[in-house]
């Protein structure tokens, strides 16, 4: 897809909701529903043990996935390079990637996969690493961040089609990585991966919460689920 828009983002010369947000970059529309372009869902790393899953890329994500691919065509790098970068710069970026590191460090999944912190994930272990969403492109409710309901992901036919078109033959390539899934919705969406015989149940921290700012039972949630996960990760790597 970043081909049909290279033109297009090449042009931009800032990165504002109003300049990305409009019908230039609209893959789809429906009602209160806008769903945009973003390049930073097109790098697979079919090699990495664990996979994050979240919703879909939010507005700070897709910023800094313009900005990395308006640099990368300025600078004539090859579409693929491109695809990379905006995929390592922009992944949970801000708190939600912080609160993540923070988790899996205190899970001991660090340890696990012989590295210092989790945070080295995201730099010199990325190799480990493949984060990807349900969705893979951004969708803003009213112009504001699509948080995984109001409409479910399952109950809408707009946003299962994304989903079966693009996350489930994704899916395909992580049937043995560690699953860490963000929030309930895409715990929703993992179950039904399973059904369908494309993922393992054993394989996925159901119930991981959200690690967005904006949820304020995150830690709660982890709490009260941190025995399962920790049993999980226990029985993955047997």
């Amino acid at each position: 897809m970043l081909n049909n828009y290279i033109q297009k983002i090449s042009q931009l010369e800032s990165f504002e909701k109003s300049d990305i947000i409009c019908d230039e970059f609209t893959v789809e529309k429906s009602g209160n529903m806008n769903i945009i372009y973003a390049p930073h869902n097109e790098h697979i790393n079919i090699f990495a043990k664990i996979l994050v899953v979240g919703i879909c890329p939010g507005w700070t994500q897709t910023q800094i996935a313009y900005k990395t691919a308006s640099d990368g065509i300025k600078s004539g790098l090859e579409i693929s390079e491109i695809q990379k970068q905006c995929k390592f710069n922009s992944r949970f970026a801000g708190s939600m990637r912080k609160n993540l590191i923070d988790m899996l460090d205190e899970l001991s999944l660090n340890k696990y996969l012989n590295i210092q912190t989790c945070a080295q994930l995201f730099d010199e272990k990325c190799t480990l690493l493949h984060t990807t969403s349900i969705i893979p492109y951004p969708v803003f409710i009213n112009g504001k961040n699509y948080t995984g309901h109001a409409p479910d992901i399952l109950k809408n036919k707009i946003l299962t089609g994304y989903a079966e078109k693009y996350f489930y033959p994704e899916a395909e390539h992580f049937k043995t990585a560690l699953i860490i899934p963000l929030g309930k919705s895409v715990d929703e969406v993992l179950k039904d991966i399973c059904i369908k015989g494309i993922l393992k149940p054993e394989n996925i921290l159901f119930k991981f919460p959200h690690t967005s700012g904006a949820n304020g039972h995150r830690n709660r949630q982890f709490e009260e689920n941190r025995e399962y996960f920790n049993l999980t990760i226990q029985n993955y790597f047997k």
